[in-house]
């Protein structure tokens, strides 16, 4: 049931809003153009409605089935493991590897892809397979969509300009060239002469010379004919853009990698290694036919868990884990302390921040967070007129609010921060995104790990005064 609900939303209300448009004009089109009485028209037919089935059934399949989630809570059952994995705190347990977690479903997911607004839904894990087959078969129902309406429209406009123009061409109805001049230059002076220019254009077609007479007859009237080219203009976005992306996940399912994994992996290769550390090697690439067995089955549900994964020789379970604890690192090293000078709510168009600021927004979903003056941010990712980062919070506050008086240290990442007074450390529910940088300025002294770890900063502090 709560599968089902994910569908009432206005990415997958807008996808079968497409599939019912292309779907329907080219069924009253196909049914006109090739009838289904005769044993072209029913195989026509019938193929056209088998790719709506197996569209519409993979759409579903992959919103209501889900990726599938890593057990709230969860930790690997050796101890000494845990240096491997990284602590996820909205949902108070460690990731899996190759798990994410997802600011919008709220949970950490198997095998994170992306978040794809048409379902609704993650794809990971479970629905992988369900969502490219989704991928596939829309493009291919678009594809024989075209093949359907653009034939029926030319021969429902033909069709009626072959009528009207056989009555006054043809010697034998009795009628005389000179009335259709008439008639023809009684129409340019209506509707003007573009119109008429067009309409000797349309008598001079093939369909009128060759034309036996006796095809079926394709009836579309004005609102028909306008439904039907809006039909056509879908069925091509979808083919164009869909089959893109359809491309693009062939090629990772191929490599056994996920779109959040090839950013890591482009990143391992250009990261600076350490003294004696080996070169990354990625760890799940099984061979082109077996990664594509691990994502296209017959089976209701994959073989595998989701939390644990076959890798090549000379690699373990934690090989890629290590790498993204270590990608991290490097990122918090990098990272910048702000203070906020000025107030902002949180809106996607700060009209009060300047044209500047309005205008030239990250192009992310990714939210925005109100600050306040006096806050401290920790920013990570920097734009010419924005800056994204997490927001600090005293430890006193943060006891307070979720941990109690006795609560000695809570876990951050690979780090556990110590309750001292007056220090600034995250909270355990981030609240990161961004804001104008116009709103905040530079603090130039202190790193990240001094921030969140004030025996660090006592330590530094003591190393420069000696």
């Amino acid at each position: 049931m709560q599968g089902m609900l994910r569908m009432i939303h206005w990415g997958p209300l807008l996808a079968l809003g497409v599939i019912s448009c292309i779907s329907i004009s080219a069924i009253i089109c196909g049914l006109q153009w090739w009838p289904i009485y005769t044993l072209g028209g029913a195989v026509n037919m019938a193929i056209f409605l088998m790719w709506d089935v197996l569209t519409l059934y993979n759409l579903f399949s992959s919103a209501v089935v889900g990726p599938g989630y890593v057990p709230l809570g969860w930790k690997p059952e050796k101890e000494s493991d845990l240096k491997y994995l990284q602590y996820c705190n909205q949902c108070e347990g460690y990731k899996a590897p190759r798990s994410h977690h997802c600011r919008k479903c709220q949970r950490c997911v198997m095998k994170m892809d992306h978040h794809c607004p048409w379902i609704n839904n993650c794809v990971g894990h479970r629905n992988h397979g369900s969502f490219t087959a989704f991928l596939f078969f829309a493009p291919c129902g678009c594809i024989h969509a075209l093949a359907i309406l653009i034939p029926a429209m030319y021969r429902a406009i033909n069709r009626e300009v072959s009528v009207w123009t056989n009555v006054y061409l043809d010697p034998s109805s009795g009628l005389s060239q000179d009335l259709f001049v008439v008639s023809f230059f009684s129409v340019s002076l209506s509707v003007g002469v573009t119109f008429a220019v067009g309409y000797l254009l349309y008598i001079q077609t093939f369909y009128i010379y060759y034309g036996s007479g006796r095809e079926p007859l394709v009836q579309l009237g004005i609102k028909s004919f306008i439904g039907c080219m809006f039909a056509v203009g879908l069925a091509i976005g979808v083919i164009i853009a869909v089959g893109a992306l359809f491309y693009i996940q062939m090629k990772s399912i191929l490599k056994n990698e996920t779109g959040i994994e090839s950013w890591i992996i482009e990143k391992a290769y250009y990261r600076d290694l350490d003294e004696g550390e080996p070169e990354f090697v990625y760890p799940y690439n099984l061979g082109k036919w077996n990664n594509f067995k691990l994502v296209f089955h017959w089976k209701r549900r994959p073989e595998l868990n989701g939390i644990w994964w076959p890798v090549i020789e000379g690699c373990d379970q934690y090989t890629f884990t290590i790498e993204q604890i270590k990608q991290k690192h490097e990122k918090k090293e990098r990272s910048v302390e702000y203070t906020i000078q000025e107030k902002y709510a949180g809106s996607y168009f700060p009209i009060t921040m300047g044209p500047q600021v309005c205008c030239c927004p990250p192009c992310t979903d990714e939210p925005r967070i109100a600050v306040n003056p006096g806050d401290r941010i920790v920013v990570t990712r920097w734009k010419k007129r924005w800056l994204y980062g997490d927001k600090l919070i005293t430890d006193n506050e943060l006891k307070s609010e979720y941990c109690g008086p006795d609560m000695g240290s809570i876990p951050f990442g690979q780090f556990h921060i110590k309750f001292i007074n007056s220090s600034f450390i995250p909270r355990t529910r981030r609240i990161r995104g961004w804001f104008p940088r116009r709103c905040a300025v530079e603090v130039m002294n202190g790193t990240y790990e001094e921030l969140i770890n004030p025996s660090t900063q006592a330590e530094s502090a003591k190393r420069k005064n000696d």
